[in-house]
């Protein structure tokens, strides 16, 4: 039996994957709750957002069975800190759709996620594109905690146009 009150957010989303998927829902977690994953806890984020091809009347359908509320575009399960959306397809880091994923296995289930290095573009998509400070520091926490390709978040900054605040991603990650 699960204790909701303390399940950690890898465990809710390990749980999560592998329940929907037993109903036919194959998910794809991004976003902050990746940032949480590869930092080690060094960002905390408080929602698990998901991307599905499958239609959101199944999903929502399978969320109500597994005893999850409907709220304003989240659902939540009483007793338990994290929520859980669901974002438009198809996955991608900026202009740059993202095809292959990767899978972490917890106890509760395995995760479908993006890979360390698409999460570090994630993140840094909403430094550069909405000059969001908290997805630059989220960035650097993965970078200290996993294994990036630092020339391929270049590659990939010069094609999103972003050189500048690539260059300040850079000086910063080199300051840790």
């Amino acid at each position: 039996m699960i204790d909701w009150t303390i399940i950690s957010l890898k465990e809710m989303a390990g749980f999560l994957s592998e329940e929907l998927g037993k109903r036919g829902i194959d998910t794809i977690l991004v976003g902050g709750a990746c940032a949480t994953i590869y930092s080690e806890n060094r960002y905390q984020s408080y929602d698990l957002d998901y991307v599905t091809y499958v239609d959101m009347k199944k999903v929502k359908k399978a969320l109500l069975e597994l005893g999850f509320t409907e709220s304003d575009g989240y659902f939540q399960r009483e007793g338990c800190q994290w929520f859980v959306e669901f974002v438009s397809p198809p996955v991608a880091v900026g202009n740059e759709s993202i095809l292959s994923f990767n899978t972490i296995v917890t106890s509760l289930g395995t995760i479908t996620l993006l890979s360390p290095v698409d999460s570090v573009k994630d993140r840094l998509a909403s430094f550069y594109h909405w000059n969001d400070k908290q997805g630059l520091v989220q960035a650097i926490n993965i970078c200290l905690e996993q294994n990036i390709d630092v020339d391929e978040i270049e590659r990939w900054s010069i094609a999103e146009k972003q050189e500048v605040k690539f260059r300040i991603f850079l000086q910063l990650l080199e300051k840790k």
